[in-house]
């Protein structure tokens, strides 16, 4: 999907200041932290929004500080994995 966002030049100018050059990246680069960060995307579709893979994905939200979506229920379910995973 295309989308056309139409900016104002004195804006266009600051933002090129602040995001460089290639503001359509900047666009999709924040659609995916969003995504990411309201729990809309997965970290597949992250990668797939920014063509690179799982792995720079991961460290792309990592270095933008983006909370990994991990609750204390998800932790809770990963003890009781890992420990009858260890008992055996």
């Amino acid at each position: 999907m295309d989308i056309i966002i139409h900016i104002p030049e004195g804006i266009e100018a600051q933002l090129e200041s602040a995001f460089g050059h290639d503001l359509a990246r900047a666009a999709r680069e924040a659609l995916a932290i969003e995504g990411y960060r309201t729990e809309r995307l997965s970290l597949g579709q992250v990668a797939d929004l920014l063509a690179i893979s799982v792995a720079e994905a991961d460290s792309f939200l990592k270095e933008r500080q983006v909370p990994l979506p991990y609750t204390s229920e998800d932790l809770e379910r990963d003890r009781g994995v890992l420990g009858s995973v260890l008992a055996k």
